[in-house]
């Protein structure tokens, strides 16, 4: 494809503006099409990033929670349809009976978040009242939400939910006899080759880990310091959040699940299906999946599907293109990091000049 030398252009003219700081990894098939590292993954020391480098992937962990709920439903141990309540021994809370996996999965529950993001809370001042390191469970996020009254009953609406992935990582644990961390490191990362991958707390010292940082600015714009994201939330990652990664290692995810490494033949289409209709635009639909939302164009072809993450000092993205078979990951330890540089290459890759 035309389109690296623009790319490798446009990326190192962004980050000497200092608005990306990460790793741009483009895979077609079993062939690289661009790699490079950008900006610091330490501001204090002026360490800069590399391709090996392992970054905070925010919401993107929801792909490696809903995999494992797919696993462990191939199991037996429950179906995509079960009572999530009654699974799990809820009764005595604000969340309906008949909410199921399907409808946590598939943004379609209508269970009430900790944070209502899409209300514009803030997930990063909701711990300014709270003592985060005290959240290291994932049993230990069920008081923040499970009495708060739903948005809509489930099935009859859509929007995005963090809290419902915690429910489908109880439900993991529950099945497996494992933490919910366990259960993604046998089953996920091991089995998809992602050696550098894992959960590592913010409180440890772990190496190769990108510092999450985002710019202060005066009333002019300018950046006048940095701000570190040590306290904008839990100091190790949960079912809706916080796993660590390498660019490298997320694609080999990707690649491994279209293959059907990690579920039957039966689920891997089924994840690569959209499966609720969310909301209409001019030139696009957009549906979410189980676990991954999808766009269609006018004809109701998939353009592509993907799963993002944002946070204080952290953004990325990981998408699928199916027709060229081309994974974009973009990793960034900016909160504004990943969104510039997808569109840009999105237009890269749907251009007729691209090749």
């Amino acid at each position: 494809m035309k389109l690296i030398d623009p790319i490798a252009a446009y990326l190192t003219d962004l980050a000497a503006q200092e608005k990306f700081s990460g790793v741009v990894w483009i895979t077609q098939g079993e062939q690289r099409l661009f790699s490079a590292a950008y900006g610091y993954a330490s501001r204090t020391w002026k360490i800069p990033n590399t391709l090996d480098t392992r970054f905070d992937t925010a919401s993107i962990t929801k792909l490696f929670t809903a995999v494992a709920t797919l696993q462990v439903i191939e199991s037996g141990a429950f179906g995509l349809h079960s009572s999530v309540v009654q699974v799990l021994g809820l009764e005595d809370t604000a969340i309906s009976p008949e909410v199921t996996p399907f409808h946590l999965l598939t943004h379609s529950s209508g269970i009430a978040d900790d944070v209502e993001e899409e209300d514009g809370e803030s997930y990063e001042a909701f711990w300014l009242t709270r003592p985060n390191y005290t959240v290291t469970t994932t049993a230990d996020f069920l008081p923040q939400f499970i009495h708060k009254p739903p948005n809509f009953p489930p099935g009859q609406g859509c929007r995005y939910n963090n809290c419902g992935f915690v429910l489908l990582g109880l439900m993991i644990e529950k099945a497996s006899g494992l933490s919910y961390r366990q259960y993604v490191r046998q089953q996920i990362f091991k089995r998809a080759g992602m050696q550098q991958s894992g959960f590592f707390r913010l409180d440890r010292v772990t190496e190769n880990l990108a510092e999450g940082c985002d710019p202060l600015v005066d009333e002019q714009d300018q950046v006048v310091g940095w701000k570190k994201n040590i306290y904008a939330f839990p100091p190790v990652g949960s079912p809706d959040s916080g796993a660590q990664v390498t660019a490298a290692d997320l694609d080999r995810f990707m690649r491994a699940l279209q293959q059907g490494q990690l579920l039957s033949e039966e689920h891997t289409r089924a994840i690569f299906t959209p499966q609720v209709h969310c909301r209409d635009y001019e030139d696009h639909s957009m549906w979410y999946g189980l676990g991954m939302w999808f766009s269609l164009d006018l004809a109701g072809r998939v353009l592509f599907c993907q799963k993002e993450g944002i946070n204080a000092g952290v953004s990325g993205m990981i998408r699928h293109y199916p027709v060229p078979d081309i994974n974009v990951v973009i990793l960034s330890n900016l909160e504004d990091g990943a969104w510039q540089p997808m569109r840009s290459i999105h237009e890269w890759i749907i251009s007729p000049e691209s090749g």
